[in-house]
């Protein structure tokens, strides 16, 4: 049985939501959320923060959290750093889960670490499908990255661009007559994967694209993806909070 570890990078620096972690929905605050979510579904959870007063919050409500270094480029170097703090051969595998998905589902996450019942997985990752009730404008949004997928269920590619296109069709024809997927930055690794890939240079993929899921593809690592078909909503501004004050509600959470 794999031991698995959920990690939640939480930064108090956001250009579009400073102290996002500490925002308050519903009570109590994104990062108590997000955190509660998890907590029960995996073995362990812990907050990966750079600051101390998101630390503070999360040991005030019972949580786990270490600190670490203001100067990461990515979520993923600071799980690295985190799982080093909590003990690299403690854990089989690390859940990567964003601090701003408050909505994040026990399914969701069980979807994830079971694709890793395939011993030559090194990394995993899920996809919601789009339907023709989304739209042509939500296909198009360049802050919702695409995936295409082979016959494994393993990433192809991941794009802000919609892949693949559909030749001689009209826009609003494009989901009736294929199954586009959205991907959901929800990531998990294998604990030596994730020491490996935090040591790879940026590649030219991951630049052109800004989506740092390419550098790893671009350097031999299989993504196998997983499919959900739970939407949440993440919270990257205040007009997100809002919504999701509005989400809560409906759904009952």
């Amino acid at each position: 049985m794999l031991k698995v570890i959920g990690i939640i990078p939480a930064r108090y620096a956001s250009t579009r939501f400073p102290a996002k972690p500490l925002a308050v929905l519903g009570g109590k605050t994104v990062i108590e959320r997000v955190y509660t979510q998890v907590a029960g579904v995996l073995d362990d959870v812990v907050v990966a923060t750079d600051d101390e007063r998101i630390k503070q919050a999360v040991e005030s409500f019972g949580g786990k959290a270490v600190m670490t270094s203001v100067n990461h480029r990515s979520g993923t170097d600071r799980c690295y750093e985190a799982l080093q703090k909590v003990g690299e051969n403690n854990f089989d595998v690390v859940v990567n889960i964003q601090g701003d998905e408050p909505f994040i589902q026990a399914e969701q996450l069980r979807t994830v670490c079971q694709c890793f019942d395939d011993s030559s997985v090194d990394i995993a990752t899920l996809v919601k499908p789009f339907t023709p009730a989304d739209g042509f404008a939500a296909l198009e949004n360049v802050n919702s990255p695409k995936v295409v997928v082979n016959k494994r269920m393993e990433a192809l590619y991941f794009s802000r661009s919609i892949i693949p296109f559909t030749r001689g069709k009209e826009h609003d024809q494009w989901l009736e007559g294929h199954t586009y997927f959205k991907h959901i930055g929800l990531y998990a690794y294998r604990s030596k994967v994730l020491a490996e890939i935090t040591k790879l240079p940026q590649s030219s993929l991951e630049l052109a694209e800004s989506l740092e899921q390419l550098r790893w593809l671009e350097n031999g690592y299989k993504i196998k993806v997983g499919i959900s078909n739970i939407e949440t909503i993440g919270i990257d501004t205040p007009e997100d909070l809002q919504r999701a004050e509005e989400f809560l509600k409906s759904r009952g959470f």
